[in-house]
This record gives structure tokens, sequence and C-alpha cells, in this order.
């Protein structure tokens, strides 16, 4: 695990610096990572997340999405296994991206939500839809990105969060930086531990053997070497524990450990006509099972990401943009079992990919980016993809925005490797994704519906075999059609700040082989924030509605989870500009709901918290 003395060291060195108050007046330059996702901002719509958002929702990554997107999360008790349902579609089809680097596991093609370590991020953006042109494998059904900024000018800077919240839960986020106008550094770290053993007596169940910690550790630099060039570089540590919730006593408590490496270095240069951000970066994932907490591990593995970039841009004039990226990956991975042969062995692929993408900007009414791209993944066939998004504003009241696109998702080790039931004759999963967004604004006042629509093919399953174990099998085609909405109103009068943001989804995603709607994917949702503010007063209720979710394939009404309605509340009183301190209470009418079978999530529980910003 991560050193508890790095840690505390980051903190002190956190607490020395703020006061110190050097500070430049004017910030120079904002430097972020993920450069494309600056781009998709000016064709497709993003949702993007502030630290007051984070803060609402502040127990974990879950409930950020659950209750502030339209995307459906499945999890098994609170901060445990958990995994997003996005536009119908299913984990493996949602790509989770840090600072422009894809980190799904290359064991199972997915990404477990609440072992991201995403609390010391500066910024997260949800995009529904496609976007494998960019973001590459996975990203079908949508994609969350984590990103990190570096400001230069702007001195010291530090913010301390801090948490205390029902079943022994404890929170800490800290973020420092200092700047100059050549040089930016920034520290940040964050710890998470909960005991997390709430009852709901209704059902007889308690939270068993569900604690969890994790600790995140990030640097990030960055150096301009010339007027038109800098260097930077950034890397994160993250030490994850999550114990298993048993449903009863005498059955074997387990337990998952895992510890993750991101490293990311960046040499950009900028020219009038001429931008080119050449990266190199290193992931890896390790993880190691319990089956029995007093014992040895079970099973565990290593995978490993090197990972090249370039994303070279040319300007011809004001009004064109030519963008070539390509990439080169090397996977490597290997799991062990103590007990059984299970397991992948020890394996290897090299992915290539190059893309082109072709942007007009007519002027600030009109635009539009067309884009082609080819994978070569050793040993898979991939197919060739595309994209077209463009927007037209019409009048002053109306915007109108179109989105289409060819993605897929090749298939993860485990698909193609584990033994038994491992499938190397596995296709790689395909998808045709189109939908039309249309933007209303009057005043303050602003609503978006979006319909879309997506077909996907040869989708990987693990189905029972003759021979008493599961196999990965391309069988499913899908189709899923539906219909975001959006409703936002945001106003000031004197010391009087309103804001809130409503919306509603309706999705229908249908195994076309049976006809039938698939699991853990509800055919209605509602969530909303809204949020008033008098001065150093801050007040905000957020809300979801999730319809009737079926957990089987045959929409068996009798083992489905039943439609819920909850409701969280807060209130924070800022003191002398830096000094937060603010009080939340989830589930305020206490309702007992489920995300997946057997395991509720907690009634009415409460936070307090403390953050500064200096």
């Amino acid at each position: 695990m991560i050193s508890k003395k790095i840690l505390s060291a980051a903190f002190l060195f956190a607490f020395l610096i703020s006061f110190s108050q050097n500070r430049e007046t004017d910030i120079d330059t904002v430097y972020l990572f993920d450069s494309q996702i600056n781009k998709i901002r000016k064709f497709q719509e993003i949702t993007e997340f502030s630290d007051e958002d984070f803060q609402k929702n502040s127990s974990n990554l879950s409930e950020i999405l659950r209750f502030q997107t339209p995307i459906y999360i499945k999890e098994n008790g609170r901060g445990s296994v958990a995994s997003p349902e996005f536009r119908g579609t299913t984990a493996q089809q949602t790509a989770f991206v840090w600072n422009g680097i894809g980190v799904n596991s290359v064991f199972l093609g997915q990404a477990d939500v609440n072992n991201l370590g995403i609390f010391t991020a500066d910024y997260l953006d949800v995009k529904s839809g496609g976007g494998s042109v960019v973001y590459g494998s996975g990203a079908i059904g949508g994609s969350v990105h984590f990103n990190n900024i570096l400001k230069f000018n702007d001195g010291f800077k530090t913010s301390v969060f801090s948490e205390t919240a029902s079943f022994g839960t404890f929170n800490n986020v800290l973020k420092t930086s200092f700047s100059n106008r050549i040089f930016s550094v920034k520290l940040a770290a964050s710890f998470i531990k909960s005991k997390n053993d709430y009852e709901v007596k209704e059902k007889n169940y308690i939270n068993r053997n569900g604690e969890y910690e994790n600790t995140n550790f990030h640097i990030s630099t960055a150096f301009k070497i010339a007027p038109h060039q800098q260097i930077s570089w950034i890397t994160e540590f993250y030490d994850g524990l999550q114990h298993y919730p048993i449903l009863e006593e005498g059955i074997n408590k387990t337990k998952y450990e895992t510890q993750n490496v991101r490293s990311l270095i960046s040499w950009d240069w900028t020219k009038t006509f001429l931008q080119n951000s050449f990266k190199m970066a290193y992931t890896e994932e390790n993880y190691q099972y319990f089956g029995d907490l007093e014992k040895p591990e079970t099973n565990g593995g290593i995978g490993k990401n090197l990972i090249i970039k370039d994303d070279f841009n040319y300007f011809f004039n004001p009004k064109w943009n030519a963008n070539l990226l390509t990439e080169f990956q090397n996977n490597r991975g290997e799991t062990y079992s103590v007990e059984t042969a299970e397991g992948i062995g020890n394996v290897s692929r090299n992915v290539f990919s190059v893309a082109g993408l072709l942007r007009y900007f007519a002027n600030e009414n009109l635009k539009f980016e067309a884009g082609i791209k080819k994978d070569f993944v050793e040993d898979i066939g991939s197919p060739f993809l595309f994209s077209f998004s463009g927007k037209f504003a019409a009048s002053k009241h109306y915007e109108l925005g179109l989105n289409i696109s060819r993605n897929f998702r090749f298939p993860s080790y485990n698909d193609l490797y584990w033994s038994p039931g491992g499938n190397t004759d596995l296709k790689a999963e395909t998808s045709y994704q189109f939908e039309l967004r249309n933007q209303f604004a009057f005043g303050d006042f602003k609503f978006s519906a979006i319909p879309y629509y997506m077909d996907i093919t040869d989708l990987i399953r693990w189905l029972p075999t003759a021979f008493g174990y599961w196999a990965a099998f391309n069988t499913k085609n899908v189709e899923s059609y539906g219909l975001e909405t959006q409703f936002s109103f945001e106003k000031k009068i004197g010391e009087n700040a309103l804001k809130s943001a409503l919306g509603y989804s309706f999705t229908k995603s249908t195994d076309l082989e049976t006809g039938k709607q698939l699991m853990y994917v509800p055919q209605h949702k509602f969530f909303g924030n809204i949020d008033y503010q008098y001065r150093f007063l801050k007040i905000y209720v957020q809300g979801i509605f999730n319809g009737e979710t079926f957990t089987s394939s045959d929409e068996n009404t009798n083992t489905s989870l039943k439609h819920y309605f909850i409701m969280n509340c807060g209130v924070s009183v800022s003191v002398f500009k830096n000094y937060t301190f603010g009080f939340k209470a989830n589930n305020i009418f206490d309702q007992i709901y489920f995300t997946t079978e057997s395991y509720p999530l907690p009634k009415r529980n409460y936070s307090v918290y403390f953050n500064l910003n200096i």
C-alpha cells in the first residue's frame, strides 16, 4: 500500500506553503492534459462537474453519476463493486478516460466505478454517445473523463476537504499548487475510509464485511522550455481495499485489493497555424483476491500498458482545421490462481491506430467535425470507424446538433484467454449510433431533447456450456433507442442566486433474439439538482426517480427491482471567504432501494464537512 508517510508529508507541505501569499495577480495559461476534450465540446454536448458538484456526492463516484447524470449505476452495496449502464449498454461499453488515456481493465474490459480514485481530479466530464474515433475501444454507450489542469502565473494555492459521515466514514482530499510564468507544480492526495456497516431492518439486512479504504496520491508539473514549447508530467498512485459484503453470518468473508499506477509525460508545441502534442504513458493495474480474510490471496493479476500518442493539428485558415491522431499500445497481462489452474497465463498484444479529423467553422452559428479511424489489433479484426458531429444555431433560441458514428470494442484478455472459457475466435463488438440534439434557450431557461438510436452487433456474452463451465461467445445483437432531456435555469437577483438542472431519460434496450429489455436497464429515470445561494449561505436539494429495473433476461416482474425516489439535501456556510462548513442529509425520506439484487443501499444518513481554500 501507499505509505501513509507520503500522504502526511503532502498535507504538511500544503499547510506550509498556504501561508505564503506571494501571488501573481493574473493567470497566464491553463494547461489541460487532455486537449481533445475541449475540441469535442465545440460539437457535442458534454456534462461538466465542478468541485461543488463533487462535494454533493463525495462518498464515491457512483453517487455522483447516479444523482447527476442519466447513467444507471449497478452497485453491490455502498462503496462496493459498481458498474455503469450507459444508454442501455453494459459496463464494457463505457470508456473511462484519465487525462486522455483509457483506463478500462485489460482483463475485464470495464472499470469498477468505485475503484478509480477520481477525487484528485480537477474536472469530471461525462459524454453521452459513441467516441471510438478519438478514445478507442469501449467508447460505445458513452465515456467518463477525469482530467487535471495546471495553471501558470497563479502563485500558491491550497484546498483541503475533510468530511465525517455515517457508518464510520472519513473522507479527506488535499490539493496544493504553485506556479509562476514558466513553471507549474501540483500535489494532491485523497484518503477515504469507511466501516460501511449500515443496516436495513425491514429487509433483515446488515452490510456485513462491507468496509472499504482507498488512498490516491497525485503529482503533476509543467515547464515552458521555450516560448512555444512545454514539457509536462503527471503521475498517480492508487491503493484500494474493498471487502465484499456477505448476506449472512457463517459465509466466508472475502476482500479485494488493488494497486494502480498511471504516469504520463507530454511534449507540447504550439505555433499560430500548427500544434503538436506528443505523449508517452504507462499504466499498471494489480489486484489480489482473498477468498478468506484469514488466508493468503486466492488469485491475482497484473496488467501493464505502454502507450505512445501523437496529436497533430494544422490550421489551414481560421475556418479549416485538420487533425491527425496516431497511437501505439503494448498491453501485457498475467493472472495466477493459488488453488486452481484458472487464469489467462502470460499474454501480450500490440495495438496501433490512426485517425484523421477535419473541422470546419463557418461562423459561430455553423460548425462541424468529420473523422475516420482504423485500428490494427494483433490477432483480432477491427472495423473501419467514422464519426460526424455538427452544430447549427438556427436562431438565438434554437440550436440543432447531429452526431453519427461507428464504434467498437475488442475482446478483453479474459474474453480471449481465460482458462476455461476464453475464446480466441471472438470478433470485436461494433455499433452504429445516431443522435439529434435539439436545444432551446429563452432568457434564463434552457431545454434540450436528444433522441438517439444505437445498434450493436456481436455483443460478447459469457454463457453456460455442456462441459460445466461458462464460456465467451459473440451471440447478441442489441438495439437501443431512447430520449435524453434536460431543463436548466439560472438566475441571479442581487445577492440571491438560483440554479437548477433537471433531467429525464427514456431507454429501450432490446435483445433482438428475445425481444426483451436488457437486465439492469431501467426505461425511466428522472434526476435533478437545485441550488440556492444568498451571500455566504448555500442550500441544495437533489433527487432521482428510477423506474422498474429487470434483473433477469425474461422481464420477470417478480424478481425486478421496484421503482424508487430518493432525495438528498445539504447546506453550507462560508466564513471569511476561505472557510466553508457544510452538512448533508442523504435519502431524507428514509427509502429502501436496490440497484442490484440482494444488496440494498443505505437509508437515511448524514455527513458534515469542512472545506478550506487559500
